[in-house]
C-alpha cells in the first residue's frame, strides 16, 4: 500500500524489517525447540539464539544470487551464528518459515482492526443514542418513503459493525495456523513436537495437515471478510456522501479549518474522505477475487500464489486499517443539520403518511385495491401540483365517507409513525430513550434539539 493511505501501526507489522525479524525468530525457536528435544546440541540452540541476526541490505544482496529469500536469510543468520549455523532450518522447508510468519502477521493485524471495529462501534453507539429522537425522511430508490429517526439511521450501522466485529474474530482461528512439518507436510526429517513448540511460542495452533503449504482457503476466508467489511464501510460512506449532496444537506463529514474543496471553487466542501472509503473498498472487493483464485494449487503446492499474497494481504490489512480509522473519525465528529432534516421531511407535504391512510380505509371497510387507488389519486395531486397531502384528504368525497377530519390528521401525528423506535433500540441493547418525538417533529424538552 502506498504511505498515503498507510498507517504506522500496521505498517510495522508488514515492512520488510518486520517480515524478516519475523521469520529469523521462528528459525531460531525452531533451533530452541531441536535443542530442548535432543535433536541438536542445546549449546548450539543457545549460541542461536544470542548471535543470530541479520541485516536486511546483506539479506537483499545474498538473495540478487541465490533468487530465494529464504535461503538469503538463513544465510545472513548463518553468517552471524558462525559454526553452529549449520544447525538452523534443520530438516524444514520455506514454506515452514514463510507461511508461520505469514500467520504472525494475520493474527497481529486482525488484532488491530478488531480494535479500530471497536472504535467504529463505539462512535456509531454515541451519535445513535444522540440523535435517537431527531425525525428525517427515510428513502427508498431515493424517493422520500416514511420517517425514521437519524439515530435509528446510524444504530443500523451500529449493528452491521457489531457483526462485522464478530467477522473479524471468527476469521482469527483460521489464519492464526502454522506449520513446520517439512517439504510436503510428512514430518519426514521432522519431529511434530517442534512444530507444536515453535506454534505455542508464537500465539498459533498448529495445522492438523499441511502439504508443503498451508492451505489457502484459510487466507481466502480472510480476504473475504475483510472485503465484507469495507463493502459495510462503503454503504456507510455512501450513506454519508449522499446526506452531504447540496439538495439534502442533512448530514456530512467535516470540514476541516484550513481544508479546500475544489483549487477552481472556493465553496466547495466536498466529502472527500468518504469518496476515499468507497474507492478503497473495491481494492479489497478485488484482493478477495485474487484470494480465492490463490486456493486451486498444483499438488502439494506450486507458487503461483505467492506473488499475489506479496501484494494483497498487506495491501488489505492497510487498506481496511486506514478505511476504518477514517470512518471512526467522521462518525466521531459528524456534521448533523436537524432543521434541514426536518424542512426536508415536510417537503413533501406529508406524502410519507400514505400507507396510514391506505391502512385506515382498510380498517374501515373498504378492498384494498379501492383504497389504495382512492390514497394513490390524492398522493399523486399532492406530488404534481405542491399541495399538502392532508388538505387533499380531507376535502375529497369518497375519502371523506370513510374518515373524520380529526381521523385523518390523527395519521399525520409523527409521534404515532415512530412510536416503536424506543423497542428497536431495546433490542439492540441500547437502552430506552429518554423523551420522545412530538407531534409534527417538534422535539419536547428532553429531546435532542433540548440537548
Amino acid at each position: 500500500m502506498i504511505p498515503r493511505y498507510s498507517l504506522p501501526e500496521m505498517s510495522a507489522v508488514w515492512d520488510e524489517q518486520a517480515r524478516l525479524r519475523t521469520m529469523a525468530e521462528i528459525e531460531i525457536l525452531a533451533a530452541e525447540a531441536m535443542g530442548e528435544l535432543g535433536l541438536i546440541p542445546a549449546e548450539a540452540a543457545r549460541q542461536i539464539r544470542a548471535k543470530a541476526d541479520f541485516d536486511v541490505d546483506r539479506v537483499s544482496e545474498i538473495e540478487k544470487v541465490t533468487h530465494h529469500d529464504v535461503i538469503a536469510l538463513v544465510s545472513c543468520l548463518a553468517e552471524k551464528v558462525g559454526p553452529e549455523g549449520r544447525f538452523l532450518h534443520l530438516g524444514m522447508t520455506s514454506s515452514d518459515v514463510l507461511d508461520t510468519a505469514l500467520a504472525v502477521q494475520m493474527k497481529r493485524s486482525l488484532e488491530i482492526l478488531i480494535a479500530k471495529t471497536d472504535r467504529l462501534i463505539g462512535a456509531l453507539k454515541k451519535q445513535a443514542l444522540k440523535y435517537r429522537n431527531t425525525p428525517m425522511i427515510g428513502r427508498t430508490h431515493g424517493i422520500h418513503a416514511e420517517p425514521v429517526t437519524f439515530g435509528l439511521k446510524l444504530a443500523l450501522f451500529y449493528d452491521e459493525f457489531r457483526r462485522n466485529r464478530a467477522r473479524l474474530e471468527l476469521a482469527l482461528p483460521e489464519v492464526a495456523v502454522g506449520k513446520i512439518s517439512g517439504a510436503v507436510g510428512t514430518y519426514a526429517h521432522l519431529s511434530p513436537q517442534v512444530e507444536e513448540i515453535v506454534c505455542a511460542k508464537l500465539g498459533l495452533t498448529p495445522a492438523p495437515t499441511s502439504s508443503q503449504i498451508i492451505p489457502r482457503d484459510r487466507h481466502g476466508v480472510l480476504l473475504c471478510r475483510l472485503a465484507i467489511v469495507g463493502a459495510s464501510l462503503d454503504r456507510l460512506a455512501t450513506e454519508i456522501r449522499h446526506l452531504q449532496r447540496t439538495e439534502v444537506g442533512e448530514a456530512g463529514e467535516p470540514f476541516q479549518k484550513g481544508q479546500k474543496g475544489s483549487s477552481a471553487m472556493p465553496h466547495k466542501r466536498n466529502p472527500i474522505l468518504c469518496e476515499r472509503i468507497s474507492g478503497m473498498s473495491r481494492l479489497l472487493r478485488g484482493y478477495a477475487s485474487a484470494a480465492l483464485e490463490n486456493i486451486p494449487l498444483w499438488h502439494e503446492r506450486d507458487i503461483s500464489h505467492s506473488s499475489v499474497e506479496r501484494v494483497i494481504l498487506p495491501d488489505a490489512c492497510l487498506a481496511l486499517d486506514y478505511m476504518l480509522d477514517k470512518a471512526a473519525w467522521i462518525v466521531e465528529n459528524l456534521v448533523v443539520n436537524p432543521a434541514r432534516m426536518k424542512a426536508n421531511l415536510e417537503a413533501s407535504g406529508g406524502l410519507w403518511a400514505s400507507e396510514s391512510v391506505l391502512l385506515a380505509l382498510v380498517d374501515k371497510g373498504l378492498p384494498r385495491e379501492a383504497a389504495y387507488a382512492l390514497v394513490q389519486k390524492n398522493a399523486l395531486a399532492a406530488w404534481d401540483h405542491g399541495k399538502p397531502f392532508a388538505k387533499l384528504l380531507a376535502a375529497d368525497p369518497k375519502v371523506k365517507k370513510h374518515l373524520s377530519a380529526g381521523e385523518i390528521q390523527r395519521l399525520f401525528d409523527l409521534k404515532r409513525a415512530l412510536r416503536q423506535v424506543p423497542t428497536i433500540f431495546r433490542r439492540l441493547g441500547l437502552g430506552t430513550p429518554s423523551g420522545h418525538v412530538a407531534k409534527g417533529g417538534r422535539a419536547t424538552r428532553k429531546s435532542v434539539r433540548a440537548r
